[in-house]
């Protein structure tokens, strides 16, 4: 198992080298920067001399590597909205292009969400737009300071390059801040310095095509040059690389004119291999211009897949039908928020893999081009949008954004292999930002959108999400279906679907689920159902989010338990398996994300719909769906946070195995209870469930499940306790465990007769007095200092900085109880 994970990175790591190389010399600009997180006065704040101490010195920078978040940390502190805002960053860069004549260019992969790029105080580039690449080319202005006298007297011969990022509300930009995400601010992704020759290749495209069959296949390659000298004659080589290496086509053109689009080569190949989710097979597009400057080499990966939306029918790929097991990804990540490194997400987009997954809409923005990457050589089909989100439709500045981030995305991804839709929006029929809400002109615009999109790329389709006005516009439509959660009960998912399905040509189900607060379970998750009216699970409203006020629903009226949202994916899991005509769903969402609208959710300022934590911990449900979508033979125990169970005395309580072997056999304390053979059908569970009467005290469970000749095998340790308990009395600390610094702390809560309250969801507060600190403001269970308890428990972190700490937790109604770190 480790060996064969290994062997994955490995893989991945190889291929990202190979994939998209941007030129001949790329520096990823990671260290050395100077960070504030405040406006400036003027750009000459910045970059005037001053000695240490003087008042010249003022504000005070800190320094921090890139990728770098301006809110790392506050989107999800509790007690304050987060930073919207100007941030400064700057560096000094030694520049040294190679090329004779060369151009010295700042690659971004993205920051946010506006951003002005200085030398010295020349402003040289403005850029609006979070999440799509733009590049700056810096020649021009490094040759002119190279002239002052600053140059070498101030700066040792080395350019001072200044950033302001900017993500300040403005209502004329997308996304909208009504979002159910945070709009983080900073260069939160690569920053790149690239040297490249006088000419080199702006955009390469690889439009790569293959009949059902898989027996022809066809390559057309065109270019984008970037040529700020005006050249005029260039030799173009391209090379088609097969997956083995070896060069299968070659074409070379001899040119005279390099302005715009250029088109290069058609290469026509025979029984290709293909590329598909259970085998991503990628080739090589190559592309070397040479010109009197000097020679620059493109190299792009592409595959070979034929792909079909069936009216009125399911999803197929290379011919074959195709159920898209899917999920959602936000950029955002615990302690770093949208500054994810690329081992954060290679890491979990394995572990996407690893669940089964073979589809993803990217939620609800251009990601980064790692993940895209990632993508292509995992087999990950793909949905990626742009951010028009929520808010209604703004004037004309906020249209041009929206279109030009429509032509980046499809310019900037189109030759990834797993992009199969281009998103236009989503939840555009949510109104708020301004005072007209025209729908026709949300239609007219939605139009203007579709046209271009297949402009750009006639090869994909295009789709949106919740906006029924204009679901008629774009070739697949989602509607909003959250049975079980925001409306209905989660029995109403297949007929509520097929109905919504009927309504369209082409149905795509994107966003199902609900929310789960780590770590809290119930022996009787089903109970919200009662109050709550089925049949309206199409049915969601404005407000249904809210946990205040409107209709019995989940939502709102449920425990939040990982108990419940098992029994939900469950069923939608084993329903999914008898729906033929189904192209395939999208959970939502795959982790735990910030989100500056749910300042009331148990972990604040969360959305918990994760099937992992914000930290990448997987939940309960983690598991269900790898019973489901997994080829690889597992086995889980439902329960591995869930400490103490509760009931009677010689009370049967069922144990649950997620498996997808064919048979598994249960052990209690020792004994067999029995083997059970899995049937998808036979809910909960597929059947692998055993009414178990547990011991008061300590139990221990055993499975092991079989798949032919492959055994593998779980366990779990838990109390069982049948002492019942009054009002919430106390609360009492525990140390758990110390190790590298960092203290685990657990607080439980008792009643007056010291018997633990399992079903409490009190709120806690935690505090410090001393040499460390609290590990908060993670967005997690375990890493927020105002939690829900889970199951009448909550977790701490403390980094004891060597020295001597007292912690406190606070809860309304309760006498405050403190715990010496150091005892």
């Amino acid at each position: 198992m480790k060996k064969i994970f290994i062997q994955a990175i490995i893989f991945c790591i190889l291929l990202l080298v190979q994939a998209g190389t941007l030129a001949q010399k790329t520096i990823r600009l990671i260290n050395n920067w100077d960070y504030l997180r405040q406006d400036v006065g003027s750009i000459y704040e910045v970059i005037r001399p001053a000695e240490k101490g003087a008042p010249e010195t003022l504000p005070l920078w800190q320094q921090v590597s890139l990728p770098h978040c301006v809110n790392a940390t506050d989107a999800v502190d509790p007690d304050i909205n987060y930073y919207q805002g100007a941030a400064w960053y700057r560096t000094q860069l030694d520049i040294q292009n190679p090329y004779a004549n060369g151009r010295t260019l700042l690659h971004f992969e993205g920051a946010g969400q506006k951003t002005k790029v200085y030398v010295y105080d020349q402003l040289v580039a403005e850029h609006v737009g979070g999440y799509d690449e733009w590049t700056v080319d810096i020649t021009d202005a490094v040759m002119a300071f190279k002239k002052t006298a600053v140059f070498q007297k101030q700066f040792n011969n080395k350019i001072p390059i200044a950033i302001r990022t900017d993500n300040s509300r403005d209502v004329e930009m997308i996304p909208s801040n009504l979002s159910d995400f945070n709009l983080y601010g900073g260069i939160y992704r690569y920053l790149n310095l690239v040297y490249t020759p006088a000419v080199s290749v702006e955009k390469l495209f690889a439009l790569a095509t293959v009949d059902k069959e898989g027996k022809n296949a066809k390559l057309h390659v065109t270019a984008k040059l970037y040529n700020p000298a005006t050249l005029n004659d260039a030799v173009i080589k391209v090379n088609l690389i097969d997956p083995s290496g070896k060069i299968i086509q070659h074409a070379e053109k001899k040119l005279n004119d390099l302005q715009g689009t250029i088109d290069i080569c058609n290469f026509e190949i025979k029984s290709p291999q293909l590329w598909s989710v259970e085998k991503p097979t990628l080739y090589k597009v190559a592309l070397t211009i040479t010109t009197t400057e000097g020679t620059f080499t493109q190299t792009e990966n592409t595959g070979f897949r034929n792909f079909e939306f069936l009216k009125q029918g399911p999803f197929m790929l290379n011919g074959k039908r195709l159920l898209l097991q899917g999920t959602h990804r936000h950029e955002d990540h615990a302690g770093v928020g949208a500054a994810m490194t690329e081992e954060m997400m290679r890491s979990e987009m394995l572990q996407m893999k690893d669940m089964g997954v073979n589809f993803i809409r990217l939620g609800h923005y251009q990601q980064s081009r790692i993940i895209l990457n990632l993508c292509d050589s995992l087999g990950i089909l793909v949905w990626e949008e742009i951010p028009w989100c929520r808010g209604g439709l703004g004037g004309d500045g906020y249209k041009a954004q929206a279109k030009r981030m429509l032509t980046n995305v499809i310019g900037q991804h189109y030759n990834h292999p797993a992009i199969i839709v281009w998103g236009l929006g989503n939840e555009n029929d949510w109104p708020g930002d301004f005072p007209e809400f025209d729908k026709e002109k949300i239609r007219a615009f939605m139009t203007t959108l579709n046209q271009l999109a297949h402009q750009l790329d006639s090869s994909r389709k295009t789709a949106i999400r919740r906006c029924d006005f204009c679901k008629d516009i774009v070739d697949v439509y989602s509607p909003s279906i959250w049975a079980g959660w925001y409306r209905g009960i989660y029995t109403d998912y297949k007929d509520v679907s097929k109905t919504e399905f009927d309504k369209v040509d082409r149905f795509l189900h994107v966003e199902w689920g609900g929310d789960s607060h780590a770590g809290r379970h119930s022996e009787n998750p089903d109970n919200a159902l009662l109050n709550i009216k089925g049949g309206q699970s199409a049915d969601e409203r404005a407000g249904d989010a809210s946990l205040i006020g409107g209709a019995a629903r989940v939502s709102k009226d449920g425990d939040w338990s990982e108990s419940y949202i098992c029994n939900l994916m469950d069923w939608h899991l084993k329903e999914q398996e008898t729906m033929p005509w189904l192209t395939g769903t999208a959970q939502w969402a795959f982790k735990d994300f910030s989100t500056p609208i749910r300042p009331d959710n148990p972990v604040p300022y969360m959305n918990q719909k994760g099937v992992v934590t914000r930290d990448g911990k997987p939940k309960e449900a983690f598991y269900v769906f790898q019973s489901y979508w997994s080829a690889k033979p597992m086995a889980h125990i439902y329960g591995h946070t869930w400490p103490v169970r509760w009931g009677n005395e010689s009370e049967a309580k069922m144990i649950k195995v997620y498996s997808n072997c064919d048979e598994a056999e249960l052990f209690v304390n020792g004994k067999s209870v029995g083997v059970k053979k899995r049937n998808s059908q036979d809910f909960p569970a597929a059947g692998l469930r055993w009414q178990v009467v547990l011991n008061k005290g300590m139990n221990h469970v055993k499975v092991m499940a079989k798949k032919e000749k492959i055994i593998v095998e779980d366990a779990i340790d838990f109390q069982y306790q049948t002492e019942k308990w009054d009002k919430p009395a106390k609360l009492v600390f525990e140390k758990l465990s110390e190790a590298n610094g960092i203290v685990v702390l657990q607080v439980k809560l008792f009643d007056n007769k010291n018997i633990q309250c399992l079903d409490a969801a009190n709120w806690v507060r935690f505090g410090l007095v001393g040499d460390g600190k609290l590990i908060d403001n993670m967005g997690t269970p375990d890493g927020s200092r105002y939690v829900q308890m889970y199951n009448g428990r909550a977790i701490i972190k403390v980094q004891t900085a060597g020295g001597k700490n007292v912690v406190s937790v606070q809860s309304t109604g309760l006498p405050t109880a403190f715990i010496n770190c150091n005892e």
